[in-house]
């Protein structure tokens, strides 16, 4: 299949459709709106429906009565939208739902600004609702990727009966490259025998529920989720590494803070210093164990985010003090250019001699 040239936003929705989805329920908000427009336009050609709710708060409620059902269902906003939706989107992890949420961020916190963020990473991977819950999130760094990711976190939803987020942000949602929608290796999904969409006198009815009024059945619910999220971890961590073997400093970037870094490496190399880089592709479930592997045999680590430092926590933990690891960031909307990350570099080089 020929590639054709798209904007991320617009490839999210594409994505969508081809992975069987034909439920859209959102509010407009910048940097993400163009994924609303394309499936009010797209939506329609394949039977299905787009709709603009009053609120994102309304929005996801109707994506989990639609999940309730059995559908394959699309919401998108972001950064202070997926605020507004956190609450229903714990309803729909303690109610074992799937569906598919797209973030794509932007400068915070408050209404902050429209330009790219990795702000929401503490919000997506560690509080993205109350009680205790997790959600897959996945991160693209291109936009053959927010195809690929899309489309894969429809069926991780499935099988897992569970909310994941595509965590973008404002660069990846607006920039525009080549990218094909060839299919991918199929997975199994389950029969979704679970659904409260119509049951024919076959089966009993089905309640979906995440009301648990007894604390023994509340608590073995969680437990059993839980034992769900050991599996993931063990089977769905992705990763990818660029020049690691022989680094003696490795960069820790995701998203398009990665592709920035990546050139920084480039650099580095040209002139003379081991570096490599260290991609998370799945954010929940971290790759720690991996990066626990490059912590012991390099000299030095180096988070680089669009943030005041947040996945640096989760590296720190992962490296267990094999060697030291620092952060270099811009917030508020400020990418750093390949210069500031290379001059970061070359500081921490000249340290380690």
């Amino acid at each position: 299949m020929a590639k054709v040239l798209m904007k991320g936003n617009e490839v999210v929705a594409e994505a969508a459709i081809r992975s069987g989805c034909r439920l859209f329920f959102g509010y407009p908000i910048t940097p993400q709106t163009e994924i609303s427009e394309t499936l009010a336009k797209r939506m329609p050609q394949v039977d299905g429906l787009c709709l603009q709710a009053e609120s994102e708060v309304a929005a996801i409620n109707m994506v989990l009565g639609a999940s309730a059902a059995g559908a394959r269902v699309l919401t998108s906003s972001s950064s202070p939208g997926i605020s507004l939706k956190s609450e229903g989107i714990s309803y729909m992890v303690g109610s074992d739902l799937p569906c598919v949420i797209v973030n794509v961020q932007r400068g915070g916190p408050g209404l902050g600004g429209i330009q790219p963020s990795q702000a929401d990473y503490y919000q997506a991977t560690k509080a993205l609702g109350h009680g205790d819950m997790h959600l897959i999130v996945l991160a693209p760094a291109s936009i053959q990727e927010v195809a690929d990711l899309t489309m894969e976190a429809f069926d991780l939803a499935d099988i897992y009966r569970m909310p994941v987020m595509i965590l973008a942000d404002g660069a990846l949602g607006q920039m525009m490259e080549p990218v094909n929608f060839e299919s991918r290796p199929s997975r199994q999904i389950p029969e979704k025998t679970w659904a409260a969409g119509g049951h024919g006198d076959k089966r009993k009815n089905n309640i979906i529920n995440s009301l648990y009024i007894q604390p023994d059945e509340l608590e073995n619910m969680v437990v059993e989720r839980f034992k769900r999220y050991a599996e993931i971890a063990e089977k769905e961590v992705k990763h990818e590494e660029y020049l690691t073997d022989d680094a003696d400093i490795v960069l820790v970037s995701y998203g398009i803070t990665a592709r920035i870094s990546k050139s920084a490496v480039n650099m580095a190399r040209a002139n003379g210093i081991k570096v490599g880089l260290f991609r998370p592709i799945t954010l929940w479930p971290f790759p720690s164990k991996a990066i626990h592997a490059i912590g012991k045999k390099t000299k030095a680590i180096l988070t680089v985010e669009l943030n005041m430092g947040q996945m640096v926590s989760d590296v720190k933990l992962a490296v267990e003090n094999a060697c030291p690891v620092e952060f270099y960031g811009r917030t508020g909307g400020m990418l750093p250019s390949v210069e500031e990350v290379y001059k970061k570099i070359a500081t921490m080089a000249a340290e380690l001699k």
